[in-house]
């Protein structure tokens, strides 16, 4: 049997080196290589490289996280009397600094000073300083909240709160725009210690109740209207919808409405409605009074996509969220007290919660909220160059519409300040990564093509200042969480089994092997501890399966995104993931081609999975047998015959999240024949529909509708 050094040479020998983009032009200035001189002189090691820095984390977890709280200065009363046991199993969700007590509001409004945990000071968070800028669509009705104006904000809020009954472990939710008001409501929630949990006012009632039902709610606030695409859309028939659908949850008190313009609107129709002005009314005092509560007391609730059905209710801790966030902060990405900071996300998903965690180091956060191509994609560019942003948070989806309709960022506006640019929410292609430093962006701006999410509440790999940047791959793997990439030892139904870690340019599955901070607490509900431990732990033992297809680049080292793994291909045996294939589409069609999905096909009658493939194409192109041709001999050449697609069709629509993310899995289960109930999470769930009549592919493809 080969060894693995024998496997890893084998591999690196069938891939070329990619393309290297960037690499940090002093890696010894930057906390990295603090950290590096501190964990060598303090315990004794020779760490050298970011892989050094990596394998030491995780070998030596009390270690490190000890480590990194005493970096980054949390404020906490109590003191732990060990970080974690370091023998438990990842799936027995272990606790983390017992003992300790902190808020997470707190942490975000204030900063620990140098006399010791309790001392709490606003340095880098003056009252005079700017916290927020909120910008709507456009780049219109934009003004600037400071540190001291939030503070009061919140404090008010809390009193309100507390007013109307809201106390420790409450749920409090939001159907909110990404606005100044539904982040006071975020963080005056938490400060009582009551668990907030938010949606996007586009996602349809029935998506919001498919939630609310579940983590049962004592008030909801929700915007009366909502602005999108130069659209106003009233949600007052939303919320009266939600607010009758919330009628057999006892706990439900009531929907407060947050105005979206200057004047609120007439919520006397909505049942069980008051306006926050009214709501506000009942608060005695303006005092900002928080509650510590434990390191790992709920805080957030996120969910799952719900498109296979009901979505799961994720609940995270405030402590794990702070703490991991601060390390990627601090460590890999580089936001300080100076940075200036724009997400563009819903209040959905996840990156929401990372744009607010800037908040821990006393940035200054960008609130935006609408389309960033209106009334064009160059004013979204302009306002990073008139705010100065210094770390922009964005997807795959926005660098793609931006090549296509070719425009270039950094001929734009000045970008000049720009320090890192996050990408997630869907593989970026090779092409992306290049057009990025080529054409689109400051070429001194750190591409940080990072992967995690809505599970983990952060990120397994992520940017590093050590390490080139090279084409189609991550940067590096996030420090304290044992990331891996595993391929199963065997399968026995029905029965937990080992994995095995793949070598390198071997695809398989992306794992966790060692408990981590941001560990969920809990899935809300009756169902919640088997709907965990079936989510990440029903397949390998002890290891927590991220449900994403991923490789290590044998030569660049990098770990290399492939999809989702329940999008994994499978065509005689052979795994590969679809973002291959969109690599090459879109390295070489973009042209032609808007969009695309591949899924794999194995009906109940079919021995084995074949490879479908669907275009979008750009107004006035014709999809074309030519075009089919040129398509199959691209992705022969390009990867392998294995990789060609044994159908090439046409399709009018591709189905999105409402965060823009592509959904193969749907697609998938609609083509192997089986009848899928769209999920709320769909931005356009008609879309759907039309793979319907693929089930009988023979049948499809001898009427022209598929060109072979």
């Amino acid at each position: 049997m080969a060894s693995q050094a024998e496997l890893n040479t084998e591999a690196a020998a069938e891939y070329e080196m990619p393309r290297e983009l960037w690499r940090h032009p002093d890696p010894k200035s930057t906390n990295m290589e603090v950290f590096r001189k501190q964990t060598n002189a303090r315990h004794g090691v020779d760490l050298q490289t970011s892989d050094d820095i990596h394998k030491w984390s995780v070998d030596n977890l009390a270690a490190f996280w000890g480590d990194i709280w005493e970096n980054v200065g949390m404020i906490h009363e109590g003191a732990w009397t060990s970080v974690v046991d370091e023998t438990a199993r990842i799936d027995s969700i272990p606790d983390w600094f017992p003992g300790v007590k902190l808020n997470f509001t707190e942490l975000l409004l204030f900063t620990k000073g140098p006399k010791g945990p309790l001392d709490i000071t606003t340095i880098g968070k003056e009252d005079d300083k700017v916290a927020l800028t909120s910008v709507r669509e456009g780049g219109t009705e934009m003004y600037k909240v400071t540190w001291g104006q939030l503070r009061q904000q919140v404090g008010h809020l809390t009193q309100a709160l507390r007013a109307h009954g809201v106390r420790k472990g409450d749920r409090v939710a939001g159907v909110v725009s990404n606005s100044v008001d539904a982040l006071a409501v975020f963080l005056a929630t938490v400060a009582i210690g009551a668990i907030y949990s938010s949606s996007a006012t586009d996602m349809g009632a029935k998506g919001v109740l498919d939630r609310m039902l579940q983590i049962e709610p004592m008030y909801i606030f929700m915007d009366d209207y909502a602005v999108y695409n130069r659209k106003k859309t009233d949600l007052r028939p939303k919320m009266t919808e939600i607010v009758e659908g919330m009628e057999s949850v006892k706990e439900f008190k009531g929907m407060i409405s947050l105005p979206r313009f200057a004047e609120p609107v007439d919520i006397s129709a909505v049942p069980r409605c008051q306006t926050l002005a009214t709501f506000m009314e009942k608060a005695t005092a303006k005092e900002l009074i928080l509650e510590r509560v434990p390191f790992r007391h709920p805080f957030f609730i996120a969910y799952s996509s719900g498109t296979t059905g009901k979505p799961k209710c994720i609940v995270h801790c405030g402590g794990g969220s702070a703490l991991n966030m601060r390390k990627e902060q601090w460590l890999h990405h580089r936001v300080d007290s100076d940075s200036t900071y724009l997400q563009y996300t819903t209040t959905g998903w996840i990156m929401y919660l990372v744009q607010v965690n800037t908040l821990l180091v006393g940035a200054h956060v960008v609130l935006y909220d609408g389309s960033p191509f209106q009334p064009g994609p160059e004013a979204f560019i302009r306002l990073m160059g008139d705010l100065k942003v210094t770390h922009l948070g964005s997807s795959p989806k926005y660098f793609q519409e931006l090549q296509l309709r070719g425009f270039a960022p950094r001929e734009l506006a000045d970008l000049s300040n720009l320090r890192v640019v996050t990408s997630t929410g869907m593989v970026l292609s090779t092409s992306l990564f290049e057009w990025f430093y080529d054409v689109g962006f400051p070429p001194t701006a750190q591409l940080s093509n990072i992967t995690g999410g809505t599970d983990i509440n952060g990120a397994l790999a992520i940017a590093n200042t050590f390490s080139p940047l090279y084409a189609g791959g991550c940067h590096g793997l996030n420090a304290g969480i044992a990331t891996e990439v595993y391929a199963l030892v065997d399968s026995i139904e029905g029965q937990v089994v080992r994995g095995r870690r793949c070598a390198s340019g071997e695809p398989g599955e992306l794992v966790v092997t060692k408990p981590f901070p941001t560990m969920p607490v809990m899935f809300w509900g009756k169902e919640g501890a088997k709907q965990y431990f079936n989510s990440y732990f029903a397949k390998y033992d002890n290891v927590w399966t991220q449900g994403d297809f991923a490789m290590i680049h044998p030569r660049s080292n990098a770990l290399v995104m492939l999809g989702r793994a329940d999008g994994v291909l499978n065509p005689s045996g052979v795994r590969f993931g679809s973002s291959e294939l969109y690599s090459v589409l879109d390295a070489q069609f973009s042209s032609e081609i808007a969009d695309s999905i591949a899924v794999g096909q194995r009906r109940p009658k079919d021995l084995d999975e074949q490879v479908v493939l669907f275009l979008l194409m750009k107004p006035g192109q014709k999809f074309t047998p030519s075009l089919v041709k040129r398509i199959k001999a691209a992705i022969g050449k390009g990867l392998s015959k294995r990789h060609v697609p044994r159908y090439i069709f046409e399709t009018p629509d591709i189905p999105t999240t409402i965060n823009f993310k592509k959904v193969e899995l749907p697609v998938k289960q609609i083509l192997c024949g089986k009848r899928v109930v769209p999920s709320a999470t769909l931005r356009n769930p008609e879309s759907l529909e039309y793979y319907y009549q693929f089930v009988d592919i023979e049948r499809a493809a001898t009427q022209g509708m598929a060109r072979l």
